[in-house]
């Protein structure tokens, strides 16, 4: 399955992606354009130079809302603003993520909450904000990003991956909850995915020799990569899965 593939019951979707203005984000907002989606996306840095680049090519360019989504009526406003534009919003995809680096001994409380603000709070209150919305029009996806960080075991940002952890178990518990409204809720877990945040903060050649022997398809993960699984999860052909962690790594962690 690849960015390439059709699901065509996404043509005219109401989407909203955070932090869909780069990396994986970025890769997200074009493969739902590219599906014929309105896309509306949220990111605190400028994006308009991707918008810009969608423009020429597809007649549906995505809608750039500037959003600091640790701030929540921030998030709220955005996504009103995107119903309004698009209507109800059918699919609603937090994927924007902080995973700067950092270690148990030196954070303070402030740093700890402002962690919290970016990697988990907004992922309740945006699915709180688009409930109404979805109850009207049958149903929805919700697909929230999570990481392999966290089943890795990874030493070096602990309550990023505290927030990723926590991101799955609120994935399953709204699935039950939103489930007989017709609301499908599912994570998707990225192994070490190479935008170019990374490779300009953190990938050296042996760190990524190292990594890539874990695996089991001995390939960089591209952002591209991440695309036909949120895809898959957005549309009809996954209309029975709920409740799921679906991890894209290349074969790093195994489950089941």
């Amino acid at each position: 399955m690849t960015r390439d593939s059709t699901f065509h019951d996404l043509k005219g979707a109401s989407v909203f992606i955070t932090g869909g203005g780069s990396g994986i984000g970025a890769a997200l907002t074009e493969g739902f354009v590219a599906q014929g989606a309105k896309v509306t996306f949220v990111q605190r840095s400028n994006a308009d130079s991707l918008v810009a680049s969608l423009s020429e090519k597809y007649s549906n360019p995505p809608v750039f809302l500037p959003c600091d989504i640790s701030i929540i009526a921030q998030l709220k406003s955005a996504l009103q603003t995107a119903a309004e534009r698009h209507g109800p919003i059918s699919i609603l995809i937090n994927n924007a993520a902080n995973d700067t680096r950092h270690s148990l001994e030196n954070y303070s409380l402030e740093q700890f909450d402002q962690n919290i603000a970016v990697n988990l709070r907004p992922h309740f209150f945006s699915a709180q904000s688009v409930l109404s919305g979805m109850r009207g029009i049958g149903g929805g996806a919700i697909i929230n990003f999570s990481s392999i960080s966290y089943l890795m075991g990874n030493a070096g940002y602990p309550v990023y991956a505290a927030t990723k952890s926590a991101i799955t178990g609120l994935t399953r518990s709204l699935a039950r909850e939103l489930g007989p409204d017709n609301i499908r809720v599912n994570a998707v877990l990225p192994g070490w995915v190479m935008t170019e945040r990374q490779k300009e903060l953190w990938v050296t050649e042996d760190e990524l020799r190292s990594h890539l022997a874990r695996q089991c398809l001995p390939e960089p993960l591209l952002a591209s990569d991440i695309v036909g699984t949120a895809l898959f999860l957005a549309s009809n052909a996954s209309r029975m899965m709920t409740g799921q962690a679906l991890v894209v790594d290349g074969g790093v962690v195994v489950t089941g």
